[in-house]
């Protein structure tokens, strides 16, 4: 556990924080450039050190303004991965990963390359790495310092499109095979839906939200980040049944279900979707005889204009979805806050 309770100004930027966050899964820091992110993950590392408050982690002090404690970034146990993989030129990947190595980490070193993919690369120098491959690297030293906490400051920001895929399904694996918490600075949507398992959003120094991802994400905070074709609704559901001759799957929803094309998952295992809301449209009985085969029942939590069309906000089960409907259709349907419906759901794809 991760416990943020201090303020830092540095020139006429101040930041924050108040905020407790969990000893497990991917926790991503979400902001414009200047909303504070990386100060904060410099504070916890100790490259700065904020005038007032306290860090904490897993129950150990960190940093006490009031009582003059400030550990130095050796002794805080945090394992940091930069923009830039800032590798050792001179030696050799196998070198790399072994400088600063714990000890009982020596037993986990041929674990932790393959769950990196990196086997091929030991007796290879820095230089003749494509970038996704450095950064590979970087987290695999940082990791074999047996961190009790791994910061990833936008480790993908300097990757091209290629690089950047070819490198999030091995964050991915971590993030389910070790049990270390992550903090994961990005201004990308796309990597925060692909990896994260909380979102804190920050803007000018303060906490605008915080939460898990499907929560942030269906919450209004996110409707300025998102474009207008991209509003859109995280859910978290579970695998219900398989439908083997129709080659098809149904995922609970609360005590709904949502059919897609046939998944590999087993049966109660948990996965989230994103329903885009330009595939959400609304009626006020249950339709007869319809091809589209995922029909749920909502209550509507509120509706406002934007740029000529309606955003709707539907509860389902304590789970927001978002439609997007024409202001005709609002007028037509007499669609109010309070309001119980039906919600057709043309499209469902899965996040991860």
């Amino acid at each position: 556990m991760l416990e943020l309770n201090f303020s830092q100004t540095q020139g006429t930027h101040c930041l924050t924080l108040n905020e407790t966050l969990p000893a497990s899964g991917i926790t991503a820091i979400f902001g414009v450039s200047g909303a504070g992110k990386t100060s904060l993950i410099n504070a916890i590392s100790g490259l700065t050190r904020p005038q007032k408050g306290r860090i904490a982690l897993n129950g150990r002090v960190l940093h006490d303004a009031e009582n003059g404690i400030c550990l130095t970034p050796e002794k805080r146990r945090i394992g940091y991965v930069f923009q830039d993989a800032r590798l050792f030129p001179h030696y050799k990947v196998r070198g790399n990963l072994r400088y600063g190595m714990a000890k009982n980490m020596a037993g986990q070193f041929d674990k932790l390359v393959s769950l990196l993919g990196i086997e091929a690369l030991l007796d290879r120098l820095p230089g003749s790495l494509s970038g996704g491959e450095k950064q590979r690297v970087a987290i695999g030293r940082a990791l074999l310092t047996a961190p009790e906490l791994l910061l990833l400051d936008e480790p993908l920001a300097s990757l091209d499109i290629p690089r950047k895929r070819e490198l999030l399904p091995y964050l991915q694996r971590l993030a389910r095979e070790i049990n270390i918490p992550m903090l994961y600075v990005s201004h990308s949507l796309d990597e925060i839906l692909h990896l994260a398992d909380k979102v804190m959003v920050l803007e000018d120094g303060q906490v605008k939200a915080f939460g898990p991802l499907e929560e942030v994400w269906g919450s209004s905070v996110m409707h300025p980040w998102l474009p207008k074709e991209q509003q859109s609704s995280i859910l978290k559901v579970s695998v219900l049944e398989h439908h083997p001759h129709y080659a098809m799957t149904a995922l609970a929803l609360g005590d709904q279900h949502l059919w897609v094309n046939k998944l590999s998952q087993p049966l109660q295992s948990t996965l989230r979707i994103r329903i885009q809301a330009s595939d959400v449209s609304l009626v006020l009985q249950p339709p007869q005889q319809t091809s589209i085969r995922n029909v749920l029942r909502a209550k509507v939590a509120n509706c406002y204009d934007d740029n000529g069309q309606v955003e709707v906000q539907l509860e389902i089960g304590g789970r927001t979805l978002w439609a997007r409907i024409s202001p005709w259709a609002r007028d037509e349907l007499s669609i109010k806050p309070g309001l119980w419906l039906y919600a057709q759901v043309k499209s469902v794809s899965i996040t991860a």
